[in-house]
């Protein structure tokens, strides 16, 4: 009799563990991360009674989830992608919105400055017309203070994300070691799964995953998580820390490091993580730094390539034009690395030749190394000073040590640091150029000398009477330069400084430099032939065509000595309004590629609560059955008593 009872209360109590497993799975539908749970049963060990086997009922075995870990890493990869594409993208819309403005963008300021241009060569002479034009200029260098500005916004935004996405993966690392000890302890304990804090772990994983891309190893019960370069962020019960320092070559920017077990930081380098938010970020930050070097390339083009026409020109007073604008100077960051005490220092020769790309320095003991980021080119030099890029390097005070580095950014925040520098409008110089050049009419060589143009340092010793070369064909030299002034020559790649009162040799094609003044000669001179420089020295007050030359810079092409202003901005404007559309379209199928792991991972693991209403009344009817079977067995042991 007894036996009978003993089944009817197995099967009694594996429905009621049936109906309290499906009303949990019905009480966490909608909890995040919640996988479905389901009761295992398995016979009780029969009993040999003679005439044979004899059943005991019902045992359970343990309730298990169904979760499936090749679906799971199907949605924290596609989760880590989404994540990492849909930050880039939001970012780089905000890149998008301030460049392509139509009214705060770069394009009508410039406009706006050489319709000014326009108006001083029509009335050169009018002290409106120049006065609009150093206003213009003055608003034309305020957009440009003001779109870099908000770009340089834009990094400290980024160190700010930084620094709260390394929060929430550490966050979640501690969350999950500690999960992982919760897990062994409750198994060791009681042989069975805890399957809520399985759950909680995997949600953990997930959550993790969209902030950086992770990859997960089961090892026992727990979980070792590693970050997309292989370091460990969780093994078993312990964490390591990834964290933020700043850079040590600009303390503005902060760059990633993990956090060793014995307490110290090693850089991380930004190309080894990937995916998620803090993935995404960083993407963001290389396009963010490339349309600051972009703005400031054509801000350095622009004043450098105005400075010099104007220099070009005679002002309202009849003197050599000077500077408009104050040229922005490269940035030169020391790492706090270093051993030495050096100072680099570093200027633009050539803005035309000047790119996009920051350089680093390195100095291994005997040689120094430039490295462009842009491409990965190498010079190699042994020694000072060096003009690579149209940039000029030094080392301005200080010795340098083995092993120094030094970051060199010709064009990152040239925007930012552009300005006026001219005050008085009869400064402008509208009139023709200052110095004319030509060859004697009575030359019986073929040779010829190119337009002649001034720099910076000419209007300090302006040429006082026309200066006459002489060609001697048995030295092949040319004399007649000033005998107080040093003059370069310049063929090819390569300058030659000659002292003052040196025999200058003559070579084809070669540019001279002396007292300020620039030109070219080319051609076959003949013995006796004379070249002449002259000097301007008529007042231009009421000349403009030095103003008409400035005039046509707006289409000439002055940057990489292929675009325009406006050109290269609409350049600009064109590759981050592209990228940033091309990244809301791969946003847009990572996002479905998420919804379809998800749909995958929750046809299996999610709660269908028809199908639990239908499994709560199987439990329901095998409880009832269970009962009536306790029943009969106290019924039948009522009725041996009245016996």
């Amino acid at each position: 009799m007894s036996n009978i009872l003993n089944i009817g209360k197995t099967a009694l109590a594996a429905a009621q563990a049936g109906i309290n497993t499906t009303g949990n799975n019905i009480a966490n539908a909608s909890t995040p991360g919640y996988s479905r749970q389901t009761t295992i049963q398995a016979s009780a060990l029969a009993i040999n009674y003679g005439y044979g086997y004899v059943g005991q009922g019902v045992q359970v075995s343990t309730i298990t989830r169904i979760y499936s870990d090749l679906l799971a890493k199907q949605v924290n990869s596609h989760q880590s992608t989404s994540s990492e594409l849909n930050t880039y993208a939001t970012q780089m819309a905000q890149i998008d919105d301030l460049l392509a403005n139509s009214s705060a963008s770069l394009t009508p300021a410039l406009e706006d400055f050489f319709d000014s241009v326009q108006d001083l060569s029509s009335s050169p002479s009018d002290s409106a017309s120049r006065q609009a034009f150093l206003s213009s200029a003055q608003s034309l260098t305020s957009r440009f203070q003001s779109i870099g500005g908000r770009l340089a916004e834009m990094q400290t935004a980024v160190n700010s994300q930084l620094s709260s996405s390394m929060t929430l993966v550490n966050s979640y690392a501690t969350q999950i070691a500690q999960l992982n000890s919760s897990i062994e302890k409750a198994i060791n304990a009681t042989g069975q799964p805890p399957n809520d804090l399985m759950d909680q772990r995997d949600n953990l994983v997930s959550e993790l995953s969209k902030e950086i891309k992770v990859n997960v190893v089961t090892q026992g019960n727990s979980y070792n998580v590693y970050v997309s370069n292989g370091l460990p962020l969780v093994s078993g019960i312990n964490t390591y820390s990834l964290t933020t320092v700043p850079s040590p070559t600009d303390s503005s920017r902060l760059e990633l490091a993990y956090q060793t077990p014995s307490g110290g930081t090693s850089l991380l380098n930004s190309n080894s993580i990937s995916g998620g938010n803090i993935g995404g970020i960083l993407e963001f930050r290389n396009s963010l730094d490339d349309a600051q070097n972009r703005l400031g390339q054509i801000a350095i083009g622009l004043a450098n390539s105005l400075n010099t026409q104007n220099q070009q020109g005679l002002d309202a007073n009849g003197d050599p034009g000077v500077n408009i604008f104050n040229l922005p100077v490269p940035k030169v960051n020391a790492s706090t690395n270093n051993t030495g005490s050096a100072t680099i220092s570093a200027s633009i020769t050539d803005a035309s030749a000047i790119t996009t790309s920051d350089y680093k320095l390195k100095y291994d003991g005997a040689n120094y190394t430039l490295t462009r980021s842009g491409d990965g080119q190498t010079f190699t030099f042994a020694s000072f000073p060096q003009t690579i890029d149209g940039m000029s390097v030094d080392i301005a005070s200080g010795t340098i040590g083995t092993g120094d580095t030094f970051v060199i950014q010709p064009t990152k925040n040239a925007a930012n640091s552009l300005s006026v520098s001219m005050t008085d409008t009869s400064k402008i110089a509208a009139g023709a150029p200052a110095v004319s050049s030509a060859a004697t009419t009575t030359n019986t060589g073929s040779a010829s000398i190119g337009t002649a143009s001034v720099s910076s340092t000419y209007a300090a010793s302006p040429l006082a009477s026309p200066l006459t070369l002489t060609y001697n064909s048995g030295t092949t030299s040319l004399s007649g330069f000033p005998a107080s002034q040093a003059v370069t020559v310049t063929v090819g790649s390569t300058s030659t400084v000659y002292p003052a009162g040196s025999t200058i040799p003559y070579t084809s094609g070669a540019s001279y430099s002396v007292a300020g003044v620039s030109f070219q000669m080319s051609g076959t001179p003949a013995n006796g032939d004379t070249f002449t420089l002259t000097a301007n020295t008529t007042t231009a007050a009421g000349d403009n065509r030095n103003a008409l030359l400035m005039s046509g810079l707006q289409t000439a092409n002055t940057i990489d000595g292929n675009t325009s202003y406006e050109g290269a901005f609409s350049k600009l404007v064109s590759t981050v309004g592209n990228k940033t559309r091309e990244l809301q379209i791969t946003g847009e199928a990572a996002s479905t590629l998420v919804a379809q792991s998800v749909s995958a991972q929750q046809s299996l693991s999610g709660v269908n609560l028809d199908e639990e209403a239908t499994n709560l009344l199987r439990y329901q009817q095998a409880y009832q059955a269970a009962g009536k079977m306790m029943q009969i067995a106290s019924e039948l042991f009522d009725s041996i008593l009245a016996i």
